[in-house]
């Protein structure tokens, strides 16, 4: 037997998976927890089983693509446009909010301006897999709180792309030419969503009407424009979760684009799996007492001051004020983005491994007790309570 093949890691993550989530539930946990506890246990700083989380972590990115893609068949152009004007003030706002907060916790214990910087910046965002998975799709989606989420997630993933191109700028040396690589990105945006509503109206709209009857086309042909739309938006400077977004809203207006989202969420689960893993994996918690001051202040900072500055500011655009901390709550964590730019910023040397240690810690941190806020306290798919258990 090959130990170090992706079958037998498959075979470790999925049966372990299975037992870690018995325990959850027999616990009354949520199913999240027992992933990332999961990756701790048998990933590299634990038993060591499963040897190369980084390829699983590229893996169970297609799960969050696959996510986004199924939010974009949820929601209509129109009523996101009309959520976004909105967003993105509190979006600019609140960033402005936390990246001052992290720096300014950072350079209290010592950091360089650089590295608290950059700590900062991490901490200006909120999961999207988190935000969203805890969603549950057929109540709250075509509601207010829905669109509201998804256009604040969006322009985070926005302000991420920019923080990590200035980030690997740095890092290459070519700071000259990161306005112009800016600038394209921004044009993109509205580039890809206009070319994708052309093929979706010429191309695939008409394929769908003429073979709606083979489903096994179907599914690939949705698998494929999501994937595809995903790498064009990476090729064109985007992310891939905005593409995947973009594939899934243009798409959105036809009357079978709700048994495609029926039938991708296995797949979806599939790979969040193995994302979930790949987080618990990625932390060493033998050098944890390192960080553990700054690590337990700043996670202790996002989680209560993230929803009161939520709900004051979408109060300030007439938004009802438990609707200000249902949001609030529910992003109130920080994000893969942030685990991304701890990488991309020790890689290019630009920022020391304990501000790296700091940003991973207090991100996983957040994560988890995030997860059990909201599971305990708010209608999600994965609730323990009955009466807060909707999909």
């Amino acid at each position: 037997m090959d130990f170090s093949s992706i079958t037998f890691s498959f075979f470790l993550i999925f049966t372990g998976a299975a037992v870690f989530a018995s325990v959850a539930l027999y616990t009354r946990q949520p199913l999240i927890i027992a992933y990332i506890a999961l990756g701790a246990c048998i990933g590299p700083y634990g038993l060591s089983l499963v040897a190369e989380p980084a390829l699983l972590s590229d893996i169970g990115h297609v799960g969050i693509i696959f996510l986004l893609f199924l939010l974009g068949l949820d929601m209509q152009p129109q009523a996101l446009w009309a959520t976004l004007r909105k967003s993105t003030v509190v979006a600019v706002f609140s960033s402005a909010i936390f990246l001052a907060m992290g720096t300014a916790v950072a350079s209290l214990f010592g950091y360089s301006t650089q590295d608290s910087l950059v700590v900062g910046a991490a901490m200006m965002f909120s999961s999207t897999i988190i935000g969203i998975k805890l969603l549950p799709t057929t109540v709250l989606h075509h509601r207010h709180i829905g669109e509201l989420m998804i256009g604040l997630l969006l322009l985070q993933d926005l302000l991420a792309i920019i923080v990590l191109m200035i980030l690997l700028s740095m890092a290459s040396g070519s700071s000259d030419s990161m306005g112009s690589e800016l600038a394209v990105s921004f044009l993109s945006l509205p580039v890809l969503a206009g070319a994708s509503l052309l093929v979706v109206r010429y191309i695939l709209l008409p394929l769908i009407t003429r073979f709606d009857r083979f489903h096994e086309y179907i599914f690939l042909l949705a698998i494929g424009w999501c994937l595809g739309v995903a790498e064009a938006a990476i090729a064109l400077g985007l992310s891939a979760e905005i593409g995947a977004f973009i594939a899934g809203i243009t798409i959105a207006t036809s009357p079978i684009s709700q048994y495609i989202a029926v039938n991708l969420k296995p797949l979806r689960d599939f790979f969040l799996i193995l994302f979930f893993f790949s987080v618990g994996a990625q932390f060493d918690l033998t050098v944890l007492h390192q960080v553990l001051a700054p690590t337990l202040l700043l996670s202790a900072l996002i989680l209560g001051l993230k929803p009161v500055v939520f709900r004051y500011l979408l109060k300030g655009v007439s938004e009802k004020r438990s609707l200000g901390w249902d949001i609030g709550f529910r992003l109130g964590q920080g994000s893969e983005f942030s685990l991304l730019i701890a990488y991309v910023a020790v890689g290019g040397a630009l920022i020391s491994e304990q501000a790296s240690l700091l940003i991973q810690a207090t991100t996983i941190t957040t994560l988890l007790v995030s997860s059990y806020i909201v599971v305990l306290n708010y209608p999600t798919p994965i609730a323990i309570s009955d009466r807060l258990r909707r999909d």
